[in-house]
């Protein structure tokens, strides 16, 4: 990672919130409440081992191991990464963007990438907390982009809210490629074929109800 990245806080009385009505009260839990500056953070120390240690040997240790990536099909990525020789010259990114459920069982980035020969591109990290406390990623992709998003002056988030916690999911979209949810179900993706490449469909607990974001969408 080659520039900083200012990380925006969300607001303390929203995070207090969550953690007031989502405590696990058993010895050496951990507390079910949302932490975007460790989701980023973590970002930051991935794409970094990225540059350091070799894009597949990083992708390899920061992955869980039921993880998918896109190449651009979808593949199990520990057995896809195995064994495979780091390139020369490795991808870099930048997250501009973190969405996460209340309880930060998980959390979703995305932002601008940047690939060997000058293209550039955009990303989207899913990442699932571990029982340590610590995040590895469970489904990444990313896709072409002809003109680079534009660099906010800080990683803005959006956190699920705790109010009233969603007793359902909805129902499989068609043609879901991945898809996974948070274990307080506040967040909700799905990723799927779209023309010539993926969309990914975000839902985010509002209170009242599982309300969907725009789409992403990804060029293979």
């Amino acid at each position: 990672m080659q520039r900083p990245i200012v990380f925006l806080a969300v607001l303390a009385a929203a995070l207090g919130g969550c953690a007031a009505g989502n405590q696990d009260q058993r010895p050496g839990a951990l507390a079910r409440v949302a932490d975007p500056g460790a989701v980023v953070a973590t970002e930051i120390a991935f794409a970094r081992a990225v540059q350091q240690d070799g894009q597949w040997t990083a992708f390899r240790r920061f992955a869980t191991e039921d993880a998918w990536m896109f190449v651009p099909e979808p593949v199990q990525a520990q057995a896809w990464l195995k064994d495979r020789a780091d390139p020369e010259q490795p991808v870099r990114w930048q997250a501009h963007k973190v969405w996460t459920s209340c309880d930060g069982s998980l959390a979703i980035t995305s932002g601008a990438a940047q690939w060997p020969g000058g293209a550039n591109g955009t990303f989207l990290t899913v990442w699932e907390r571990q029982q340590d406390g610590t995040y590895r990623w469970e489904a990444d992709l990313g896709g072409m982009v002809a003109t680079p998003d534009s660099v906010p002056e800080s990683v803005t988030t959006q956190v699920a809210s705790c109010t009233a916690m969603p007793a359902h999911l909805p129902g499989a979209l068609p043609a879901a490629q991945v898809e996974g949810h948070s274990r307080d179900r506040t967040l909700h993706y799905v990723i799927q074929p779209h023309e010539g490449g993926r969309a990914v469909r975000l839902a985010l607990w509002d209170g009242t109800r599982l309300a969907p974001l725009a789409p992403l969408t990804f060029a293979d």
